[in-house]
């Protein structure tokens, strides 16, 4: 969280995590879609040539008053190939609040827990921990054929029963409500900061 009180703003860092291909650039992309552009500004996204995001998506949110400040919401995403670990780590620097995207196929889940595992050691070096820190999960690509049961997702990867949602990112299932979700999350815990 960033205030400038000059200009009465308040700046919120959220971060979309998880594997490779599980759908966080496509969340950003759905959101930007369907926003008014006097909410949020353009999207910026650096792609490598397989059109995978090389570093991160980013687009900024403005949504009403927060204790008579105008608050901001940034929103990023990191790469989720393994070799770009060095980058997630840069891009969670000032994260206030996080949305976990697990690729809800079956032969993913490997991929899922080692995403997820990667994201707690990152918070721990900076201080934090899934465990008290506002994030959500959200179980992507529900639409699919060979997709693993929420039970089974959820014990597998909700340890700390972080609220959850069951997407579909293309067509936009649960992707606002997961923002929502964060958003409310990371207001609730500046109010019990303040």
């Amino acid at each position: 969280m960033f205030i400038n009180r000059a200009l009465q703003e308040i700046s919120f860092k959220i971060v979309y995590y998880g594997p490779g291909l599980s759908g966080k650039t496509t969340n950003l992309e759905y959101i930007h879609r369907h926003l008014a552009p006097s909410m949020r500004s353009d999207l910026v996204t650096l792609n490598t040539r397989e059109e995978r995001t090389l570093y991160f998506d980013f687009m900024q949110l403005e949504l009403g008053r927060i204790k008579g400040q105008k608050p901001r919401f940034n929103l990023y995403t990191v790469p989720g190939q393994v070799y770009y670990r060095f980058s997630r780590k840069i891009i969670l620097k000032g994260v206030d609040g996080l949305v976990f995207v697990a690729d809800s196929q079956r032969s993913r889940m490997g991929e899922n827990l080692d995403s997820l595992l990667d994201l707690e050691r990152n918070l721990i070096e900076m201080g934090f921990s899934l465990e008290t820190f506002p994030w959500v999960i959200q179980y992507n690509k529900r639409d699919l054929r060979d997709v693993e049961t929420i039970e089974t997702m959820q014990a597998k990867l909700n340890f700390f029963g972080t609220a959850h949602f069951e997407a579909v990112a293309p067509n936009g299932t649960e992707v606002l409500s997961t923002l929502k979700t964060i958003i409310t999350n990371v207001i609730t815990k500046l109010e019990l900061v303040a």
